[in-house]
């Protein structure tokens, strides 16, 4: 009979994990020095009872254009490892938040680099190397955990520190496709020469960029799963200056899992056109002042807004923080927002209204199946997004634990998807907004067109406040003139007040695809919602430059010469 607990319900693992993911060379070499690795190192005093080992392998392409030339054009291939070790158990661990520490999570150790020839011996070696030291690592930090427990008050949250999951055997299908660098070198310089017209553009680069990621993930749990990822991206900014010497820069962007459903050349061409003619409109617009009053937020700009004030604050790991301000925490079976509005994370569907959708995986970062997740149902807010650390009341993943390569996995959004379950037409959504603005005895509401990102804050030391960046703003008048264009605001406030003033929804749906930085890295996430209106919202100035624009024409500009 086994007198080590550990270390034989780690060979009762081995017995129940004995399938490898199908014709896997790579996972078939790691799961050997994994094995080895949990059977030697439970014999240890502090021992494990969790490793995983996450293997990326990472093919890019990148091609950059300004102005009609080429600035860079490569392609890369690398093999990354991440290490998930815990020692103690899964109620405390050495992933424990260490109270009164300003870095309480781990961010994970960095990339590790391992060989891309599938050489057995060279890849266990370097599994072996990186592991070692992450034992050391979790070793010395564990005690750490145990002293700041023995000193400090009962924490908030008791809940385990990691959760019982079952494993998970499975092999995706494989992602294949060329990318022709030379049809896309030629494609890039016509569609950045475009901009070669027009000496007050500073600055104008469009991109491409395309990456498939053979994701192998593989646990001491028995959990052993081969995926592949791809996304292509590209992207088209420029920039201007207006006389007073803001920056107004213009982006757009444009997302398929494989280069053949990205748009094609006469469709971004034409969207150039349409970026150039709003950068020279914006440069002579005038400069907006303050305002607290109505507006309507397009959809991808609401979808921005959700993103930025509502999804941050449901990532289930910040609950557990006692330095976050927990906006959510007591709101389980409450009214958070209109009756006609639910909220909802969907990394299980590509598409939204015949579009692709940037937030889509069949397995997170900890080897957990993706999963629908309901927040908010008719106003009512009911969950939270959840990785494999648990919180008051929520002890299992929903399938939401990711992060970068590099860093250590959290619970973080995938496809945020606004739904409003009574609309009205745009044109009438307008007609309320004008509606609302005479009953506020305003001149006029805003219409907040393109946003280009933005930023909240979840610190409890700190006020609790969003800031989403505008690029295209419209003051809409109530006595029938004309839109105006004007620049220079941030749409700011607090996510609970704003939350009650959103009156109505449109009928539409817009979608913003982007990647979203945070503790674990950047992700790639969508953000789809219906234009709304909002009875109340503050903006401010926009910091801007001091410096006057260049004193002479571009030399590179054909109407400067």
């Amino acid at each position: 009979m086994f007198k080590n607990k550990y270390l034989m319900a780690f060979l009762m693992l081995i017995l129940i994990s004995n399938m490898v993911a199908k014709d896997d060379f790579i996972v078939t070499s790691a799961k050997k020095e994994l094995d080895r690795t949990m059977m030697e190192l439970s014999k240890e005093k502090i021992k494990p009872y969790f490793i995983s080992y996450t293997i990326t392998d990472v093919e890019s392409n990148t091609i950059s254009a300004s102005f009609g030339k080429i600035r860079s054009s490569n392609n890369d291939t690398k093999r990354m490892l991440d290490i998930d070790l815990r020692v103690g158990d899964n109620k405390l661990d050495n992933t424990h938040i260490i109270r009164g520490n300003p870095f309480s999570f781990t961010f994970g150790g960095g990339t590790i680099s391992l060989p891309l020839d599938n050489n057995e011996k060279a890849i266990r070696n370097s599994l072996w190397f990186a592991t070692d030291r992450r034992f050391k690592a979790a070793i010395e930090r564990y005690e750490k955990v145990i002293t700041n427990k023995a000193v400090k008050v009962a924490e908030e949250d008791s809940s385990a520190d990691f959760s019982i999951e079952k494993p998970v055997v499975f092999t995706g299908n494989e992602i294949k496709f060329t990318v022709d660098t030379k049809k896309w070198e030629e494609i890039l310089r016509k569609l950045s020469a475009k901009f070669l017209d027009y000496q007050w553009i500073y600055s104008a680069n469009v991109s491409f960029m395309t990456s498939i990621q053979t994701k192998r993930f593989i646990s001491t749990e028995g959990s052993q799963i081969v995926e592949w990822e791809s996304n292509c991206r590209l992207y088209v900014t420029a920039q201007t200056k207006s006389d007073d010497g803001m920056s107004l820069p213009l982006y757009e962007t444009y997302f398929s899992f494989n280069p053949d459903g990205l748009p094609n050349e006469q469709k971004i061409a034409q969207d150039i056109d349409k970026m150039i003619d709003l950068l020279d409109k914006l440069r002579k617009a005038p400069l907006a002042t303050t305002f607290s009053g109505p507006a309507i937020l397009s959809g991808p700009a609401s979808g921005v807004f959700f993103h930025e004030i509502f999804g941050h604050r449901v990532e289930g790991h910040r609950e557990k923080d006692p330095n976050s301000s927990q906006t959510f925490k007591q709101s389980i079976g409450k009214k958070i927002l209109p009756e006609f509005i639910n909220v909802i994370f969907d990394p299980t569907i590509k598409t939204l209204k015949g579009q692709e959708i940037a937030g889509y995986y069949v397995y997170d970062n900890e080897g957990i199946k993706s999963q629908k997740v309901e927040t908010v149902k008719n106003g009512i807010f009911s969950n939270f997004l959840m990785s494999r650390s648990p919180i008051e009341g929520f002890n299992t993943s929903n399938g939401h634990g990711r992060a970068q390569a590099g860093y250590s996995p959290v619970s973080r959004q995938s496809n945020l998807i606004v739904e409003a379950t009574q609309t009205v037409s745009e044109k009438k959504l307008r007609e309320i907004l004008i509606e609302e603005a005479k009953k506020q005895n305003k001149e006029y509401g805003l219409y907040f067109d393109q946003v280009s990102g933005g930023f909240t804050f979840t610190d409890r030391t700190i006020p609790n406040a969003f800031n989403v960046t505008p690029l295209v703003v419209y003051k809409v008048y109530v006595d029938g003139r004309p839109d105006e264009l004007v620049r220079g605001v941030d749409l700011i406030g607090t996510p609970l007040t704003t939350f009650t003033n959103i009156i109505a929804a449109a009928d539409d749906m817009g979608i913003f695809n982007g990647i979203c930085g945070a503790e674990s890295g950047g992700v790639p996430v969508s953000a789809c919602s219906p234009s709304l209106l909002v009875s109340l919202i503050e903006v401010q100035k926009k910091q801007k430059s001091q410096a006057k624009p260049p004193l002479l024409p571009s030399p590179i500009s054909k109407k400067a010469n």
